[in-house]
């Protein structure tokens, strides 16, 4: 049988590493219980190191270090309360993600209450760890602001925002100017509607284009894809060969969105993380591990 604690690749907060697959044994000391209601303001913010976070935690009993808005089990990791939110899914393993919103969990209908406690258990500090460097990542995320003349990253490289009334599409120019055929008079949620409009038109034909690039060197066929505005991942993979891809790989250099589509056509050949799957990403991106770095330190503009 799989061991159902294979953890999935995250992605969103940008993407984060796979929780160690060596670790101690689980303590069952801790069982998480379902709870009714909790109010998002009891999210503690700017944990620090985990570590420390952990050991200072246990004086303050009541208090949640990370509280899903949507939770409905609670647990306590390394001395700290997480209440988060557990989801039975059709997968093949547990998933674990540590996203904006908080600690997300989702299992198979076959795996027990137990097995997903050990592993929570198992990946504690992982948790901790990720929610605190996702915390430090949201302090630098830029605002965006809908306006003549802003500006934003297109393929990692600025762009420019000109109201061009005139023009019949949006369409970016040879100066690096998007330019939006809105009104001068326009609001700026429109502003923002029209180039998040042209952005994933944009990046629903390129992403397909690295798919047909890729696909046929792996050995894979992949069925059909659909954009993602996930909070916590930069794609997905099913096993008919569906497809994920978070339509804000657009802003980011061409060689992050092609490590993003080379790991999600990878886990067509293997559903896991394991030592096979990173070899069929590293024949085909012998330099995966420093394309994953530096997409772990991507900040994305807030579009809110």
């Amino acid at each position: 049988m799989r061991n159902p604690l294979q953890l999935v690749l995250d992605f969103l907060s940008p993407p984060q590493e796979p929780a160690p697959s060596s670790v101690r044994k689980a303590r069952p000391t801790f069982t998480s219980s379902p709870i009714s209601s909790l109010s998002p303001t009891n999210q503690a913010s700017g944990l620090g190191n985990p570590t420390s976070a952990a050991n200072s935690a246990t004086a303050v009993s009541g208090e949640i270090a990370i509280a899903h808005p949507r939770a409905n089990r609670e647990t306590v990791l390394e001395g700290m309360r997480v209440a988060y939110l557990f989801q039975r899914v059709r997968r093949r393993s547990i998933g674990f993600v540590v996203g904006p919103d908080g600690l997300e969990v989702r299992a198979p209908k076959w795996v027990t209450l137990k097995e997903v406690e050990m592993g929570l258990q198992e990946r504690g500090e992982w948790v901790l760890r990720k929610w605190a460097e996702l915390q430090e990542r949201q302090k630098n995320i830029r605002q965006i602001e809908w306006r003549e003349g802003a500006s934003l990253d297109y393929l990692g490289e600025p762009i420019h925002l000109h109201l061009s009334p005139q023009n019949g599409r949006s369409e970016l120019n040879d100066q690096r100017q998007l330019l939006l055929a809105l009104p001068h008079s326009v609001e700026a949620s429109q502003i923002r509607d029209a180039v998040q409009a042209w952005l994933m038109r944009e990046a629903k034909v390129l992403f397909e284009q690295r798919l047909n690039h890729f696909a046929p060197l792996m050995g894979v066929q992949w069925r059909r894809l659909s954009l993602s505005n996930a909070g916590s991942r930069w794609g997905s993979a099913r096993v008919d060969g569906a497809i994920r891809l978070n339509w804000r790989l657009i802003h980011l250099k061409p060689e992050a969105i092609d490590y993003v589509v080379v790991h999600e056509l990878a886990h067509l050949h293997e559903m896991n993380h394991s030592p096979a799957f990173w070899k069929v990403v590293a024949d085909i991106l012998p330099d995966h591990l420093e394309r994953r770095k530096a997409l772990q330190k991507e900040n994305l503009a807030n579009w809110a």
